[in-house]
């Protein structure tokens, strides 16, 4: 018999994460649900530590690291849940997080998103993400990030999506919009899901009293020539899919060019990276593909009589203020730069 929810967990090296991770996880008010655990070819013996602790976890072990999509990709693929969770390996939940994703989902079968609070592990009193942000040149951020926490939050609120290293999913919805895109391989895949989503009409609720803490980028580095990379490259890859229809994107993509440009002068010019540049370089050589996948993509908007997707967009900022937005995460993590993330 199907559980109502299948907790999906990407681990790559992060048994050290899952110590902490698995037993709180197993400690949930909420009881109807399996949690599948996806390995990316681990040296440091997850796949042991895993199978001697916790028998009653589902494991899919990969030879090697095939990216957090495709990792949620097969754990979906293999479950029959109506919901879906996905979680990262380097984030504690508390006992309620389920049960509060779970009944903000129920209420409402229009709902096909659900955002969690996710806190700094290390400044527990600050939040690191509420949900995602996305302005009207594609820039996306987590919502609130940096703000201080207010226990006392409860009241479901709409946001544009949700961040996936904790978010709920309705199983209808991904079998109408399709997974996270294996290309993106890691960063983005989920703006790029709930964007697909909101141009078929679902909703995205953010419930603060789903609570995790989250030691931010603990496996894919902050600021690293990697995420950089990749970063930028799919954000090349997550505007030509989504932005649309295509009299808006035509409308709108000088604006998206003149911050995009600003973002990739900002990290050449401030610390000499290369990255965010090649990574855009990538981004393009990609787009014949990628524009194959964008027809599919826009078609789910012609259907959808609901609100358009521009309806939950925060407001432009001026290019210097960009960096703004994630100024927090390198107060919390030492030896971050700004320029990196100004993706």
């Amino acid at each position: 018999m199907a559980r109502r929810v299948s907790v999906v967990i990407v681990n790559w090296n992060g048994r050290r994460h899952l110590e902490s991770c698995l037993p709180a996880l197993l400690a949930q008010t909420f009881t109807d649900f399996e949690i599948i655990l996806v390995d990316n070819g681990s040296t440091d013996d997850s796949v042991e530590w895993v199978e001697a602790h916790f028998p009653q976890v589902c494991l899919i072990c990969n030879a090697q690291n095939v990216g957090f999509a495709e990792g949620n990709n097969q754990a979906i693929r293999a479950s029959q849940s109506e919901f879906v969770a996905t979680l990262n390996n380097d984030t504690r939940v508390e006992p309620d997080w389920l049960t509060a994703l779970v009944e903000v989902a129920a209420n409402d079968p229009a709902v096909g998103m659900v955002a969690s609070k996710m806190l700094f592990a290390g400044r527990p009193n600050m939040i690191n993400s509420a949900g995602i942000a996305l302005d009207p040149v594609g820039i996306a951020w987590d919502r609130l990030g940096g703000l201080p926490d207010d226990p006392g939050e409860r009241e479901p609120v709409e946001v544009f999506g949700p961040c996936a290293g904790a978010a709920l999913y309705r199983r209808a919805m991904l079998e109408q919009i399709g997974l996270f895109d294996e290309d993106f391989f890691a960063y983005l895949e989920d703006v790029d899901l709930a964007w697909r989503a909101r141009l078929a009409g679902w909703r995205c609720l953010y419930a603060p009293a789903a609570r995790v803490y989250h030691a931010h980028s603990a496996t894919g580095v902050e600021g690293s020539p990697f995420k950089s990379r990749l970063l930028a490259r799919n954000k090349v890859w997550l505007i030509a899919k989504n932005y649309g229809p295509n009299g808006c994107l035509l409308a709108h993509l000088p604006l998206i060019l003149l911050y995009d440009l600003a973002a990739v002068a900002f990290a050449l010019l401030a610390r000499g990276d290369v990255h965010s540049l090649l990574g855009r370089i990538d981004g393009i050589l990609g787009l014949p593909r990628v524009w194959r996948k964008r027809l599919a993509v826009q078609a789910l908007a012609q259907s959808n009589r609901g609100s358009p997707w521009h309806c939950h967009l925060e407001p432009l900022v001026w290019p210097w203020r960009v960096p703004l937005r994630y100024r927090h995460i390198a107060v919390t993590i030492s030896n971050t730069d700004l320029g990196l993330m100004c993706y």
